[in-house]
């Protein structure tokens, strides 16, 4: 076989080839992978939505999301109902700066807005600190949440004058938390009964 002469135009051909081949394979990857992304994704958002507004894994629900925008802040809302198509409350997801960015938080009400539960879908708080946040508001946590309703309960810090006891030297993250969750209730209710939590303090 004869050698290919190392000439720029030979270079060219090769590299093109290569790359060709290369965008072919990693589409026929894509095409192969895309698909049980997208189901594992689904089943994770549904699941975190179940949990959230306390359904058990075994209750068939139908999910309809909402994007919405309400003054740069983005929110994504899951109307929920039950196999009946009875209304069962609503999840809502939102992203806030915490003491790092991005805390993304998903929290469930019901229909008259009263906090069902709450999840923590992404967040980088300080280990041992903000980093409980998953777990300090919940039911068995010191700063339980989970039945309050942003428009009858002042849900900010008690440091701030609220009604919640915020994580031990993390203040921040506890600000932040409790702002998704007014924000939350606000777009799900289109309300400004609800306490933003936002404050300049520390």
């Amino acid at each position: 076989m004869k050698k290919l002469e190392s000439t720029l135009g030979n270079m060219v051909i090769v590299l093109t080839s290569v790359s060709l081949v290369a965008a072919g394979l990693l589409a026929v990857m894509n095409n192969l992978t895309s698909e049980p992304i997208a189901l594992q994704a689904k089943q994770k958002e549904d699941n975190g939505i179940k949990k959230v507004l306390c359904v058990s894994d075994a209750e068939q629900i139908n999910v309809t999301k909402e994007d919405k925008k309400v003054e740069d802040q983005l929110f994504s809302i899951y109307n929920v109902t039950n196999a009946e198509g009875t209304k069962i409350g609503a999840a809502v997801k939102t992203s806030v700066q915490g003491f790092s960015p991005d805390l993304t938080v998903m929290v469930g009400f019901d229909n008259d807005g009263n906090v069902q539960g709450y999840e923590i879908l992404n967040q980088s708080e300080t280990p041992g600190l903000g980093a409980n946040v998953p777990t300090w508001f919940q039911k068995e946590g010191k700063g339980n949440v989970i039945g309050m309703n942003p428009g009858k309960n002042n849900m900010t810090v008690k440091k701030d004058g609220g009604e919640v006891e915020a994580i031990t030297a993390s203040t921040i993250t506890s600000r932040a938390f409790l702002k998704a969750i007014n924000l939350e209730y606000n777009a799900l209710f289109d309300s400004k009964d609800a306490n933003t939590g936002a404050t300049s303090k520390h």
